[in-house]
């Protein structure tokens, strides 16, 4: 049974930066992508990802706000996924999940396996 590990929330002053970690194990699909979500209470999770990436050809997608300030990676030998957040702002504080799509294509929705969520707290 694949599993979703996300770690490196914390509290980080508005403009700081933050790595976060998503450690996928048992996964046995070739072709999947990979993504980081975000919920609010407001909110609740939401529906596109803030940034995803295929995992054959490392193809990204960020969603508008994340663009310029998010970066998806990925350590491939380890299957761990990366989102570094540059610039945070207090918008961004949210509960981050890692999810999981068995797709032949990019798609950042829609997730089929999730894993737990860490909490980013953007406040001075």
């Amino acid at each position: 049974e694949v599993q979703l590990q996300a770690s490196g929330g914390g509290l980080v002053q508005p403009g700081g930066s933050l790595t976060l970690s998503c450690e996928a194990s048992k996964v046995t699909f070739d072709y999947y992508t990979i993504g980081w979500f975000r919920q609010t209470p407001e909110k609740g999770r939401e529906a596109v990802g803030v940034a995803c990436m295929s995992s054959d050809d490392g193809q990204t997608y960020y969603q508008g706000s994340a663009k310029g300030r998010f970066t998806i990676s990925r350590d491939s030998g380890n299957n761990i996924y990366y989102l570094q957040m540059n610039n945070l702002q207090a918008e961004d504080t949210a509960i981050y999940y890692c999810g999981l799509k068995t797709t032949w294509a990019l798609k950042c929705y829609d997730m089929d396996i999730w894993g737990k969520g860490t909490l980013v707290t953007v406040s001075s």
